[in-house]
């Protein structure tokens, strides 16, 4: 039995943990924390648990909690985590942070793009980016976990072949992303109003969005050598859900079939990339509420450039699901343990 728990359970990343985790016979969730809600029944907040979680919402006490489980996830804003974690905390549990604290390991960058001192700097050289597509054999042995925002997940997931292998430029790629509002968080804004995002689709965070850092640093990993992109995403009317267009230029000409093999290449053994057939193209509806990434291609010979794609759920394999999923490799499960959901439709 893994004892699991999580700081900020009442936010979307931190509900959607607890659903998932509620479902496996091996786990034990013995800490729904909430600096908003302590002391309320966490069934109150999201009612889809009523006479499946009983318990209150507890406080943010990392050092109290280490010592009461196997696993902390700290689904929470930017800076808590790393205002949280210390050497004695690590010493005694493993730590799956969601949020972005220890994803860029260039801390100048870090406070740059997301306007804090960073709390706990000394931890970011150990911190396992929890992409384990890529980093499968680090996140095993790892106690800190980075896991990988929702739109670099997708992103990278889907340009990350044809960038490994030298066949696009990543100098040229351009990033077109779409997302559901619960990727803006459970909090009340405005922008995310019922009026504000029906019936409209906005790009928001034009040349600024944080996650931008993220995906140029895994990128120029690929490479070999600095990566700068262009990234917009926009805000759908839709729950859930992340859809990835991104556009490259080839560095040589390529057939389908040979760009095909290389995606094979990298994901054919991966249990949750599916590489879809040709011509079909990712679509939202088809990974909702799973841990899948669908990624395709379509070669654009006129313009020497390739249209790379992708689909994931941005509160699973976004969030987290991926945190499970790293969580299994860290306790040496199947990766796919408590992970199989086939995506929900219609």
């Amino acid at each position: 039995m893994i004892k699991v728990g999580i700081i900020g359970s009442t936010g979307y990343a931190g509900g959607e943990l607890a659903r998932l985790l509620l479902q496996r016979d091996d786990i034990e969730i013995k800490w729904y924390g909430s600096r908003s809600y302590t002391g309320q029944k966490y069934a109150s907040l999201y009612p889809n648990m009523y006479k499946i979680v009983d318990e209150e919402c507890m406080d943010d006490n990392m050092k109290e909690l280490a010592g009461q489980v196997d696993v902390v996830f700290t689904a929470t804003p930017q800076g808590l985590c790393a205002s949280l974690v210390d050497e004695e905390i690590l010493s005694m549990v493993k730590v799956i942070d969601l949020s972005a604290d220890f994803r860029i390991k260039d801390v100048s960058v870090y406070e740059e793009w997301y306007k804090l001192t960073h709390a706990a700097p000394q931890f970011i050289g150990e911190a396992v980016y929890g992409l384990p597509e890529v980093n499968r054999d680090k996140v095993k042995t790892a106690r800190l976990i980075a896991n990988p925002g929702c739109f670099p997940t997708c992103s990278f997931l889907s340009v990350y072949p044809l960038v490994k292998e030298g066949l696009v430029d990543p100098g040229t790629i351009i990033i077109d992303a779409k997302s559901g509002t619960s990727g803006a968080g459970r909090g009340a804004k405005m922008d995310s109003l019922y009026c504000e995002v029906n019936e409209n689709i906005k790009a928001y965070g034009v040349g600024t969005h944080r996650h931008t850092p993220e995906i140029e640093e895994q990128l120029s990993y690929a490479a070999g050598r600095p990566v700068t992109i262009s990234f917009t995403p926009h805000l759908v009317p839709m729950n859930r859900g992340i859809l990835v267009t991104a556009y490259g230029s080839l560095t040589k000409e390529v057939t389908y079939e040979e760009v095909k093999a290389v995606y094979d290449k990298y994901y054919e053994d991966e249990y949750f990339v599916r590489v879809l057939e040709k011509d079909v193209v990712p679509q939202t509806r088809w990974v909702e509420g799973s841990n899948f990434a669908d990624v395709n291609f379509k070669i654009d010979p006129r313009t020497r450039r390739i249209v790379m794609m992708g689909a994931i759920d941005n509160m699973v394999k976004g969030a987290a699901g991926q945190a499970i999923q790293n969580m299994n490799l860290m306790f040496g499960l199947p990766e796919n343990t408590g992970l199989k959901q086939i995506p929900v439709f219609p």
